[in-house]
């Protein structure tokens, strides 16, 4: 799918998470206490100062040395540190398992024939960094915008594959999205304060 996302705001940013599956990947990755801009932003802070974002770079990187790129203001997030490993680790599972393409996350076919949305669920959740919730809104974010559709994804997706949902990055297409998204999230986090109280 050749569409550009609009996920950072920044053009340059989101044409490298368009164009790059593992730097997609990665911005899945840091989003998470940190705002979903900054987080997608990280890829490319990454690719800038490594020179590449590809996982075999990532991986074969020196990690001293990553951690300091990681960390070199602007951060590649709140916690670069803790980032810096937990973004190579994912890079060796994408080249060690997948042969450094992260496309076979979702190609490669399953027990019974085509990989399912299912199949592919548990593939995102058994990444490093990867949750139940995260690995859904990935699958979500892949379903609704860049074309990858296994069969079931949207079922195995939860609500993030509602039509019409504004309840995480995979439905970010523009400024005002990002702020519905963002509305959604508060509205959430009081939902559960209140129920705690």
């Amino acid at each position: 799918m050749s569409t550009t996302l609009w996920i950072t705001g920044d053009p340059d940013t989101d044409a490298l998470l368009s164009d790059d599956m593992f730097a997609l990947l990665v911005g899945m990755l840091l989003d998470q206490q940190y705002p979903m801009e900054h987080a997608f932003a990280g890829p490319r802070k990454i690719r800038d100062r490594l020179g590449s974002i590809d996982p075999q770079a990532v991986a074969d990187a020196d990690p001293d040395e990553f951690v300091t790129l990681a960390t070199t203001p602007p951060a590649i997030h709140r916690y670069g540190r803790s980032m810096a490993g937990r973004v190579q680790a994912l890079a060796h599972v994408i080249v060690d398992d997948y042969d450094g393409d992260v496309a076979k996350l979702w190609t490669t076919p399953g027990a019974e024939g085509p990989a399912t949305g299912t199949e592919v669920l548990a593939r995102l959740r058994a990444l490093p960094g990867f949750g139940e919730q995260k690995a859904k809104i990935f699958l979500a974010l892949l379903g609704k915008q860049r074309g990858v559709g296994p069969a079931g994804w949207q079922e195995a997706a939860g609500h993030y594959g509602d039509e019409g949902s504004r309840r995480s990055i995979a439905d970010v297409t523009s400024a005002e999205s990002l702020a519905e998204v963002r509305t959604f999230k508060k509205a959430q986090k009081a939902a559960a304060k209140a129920a705690k109280d």
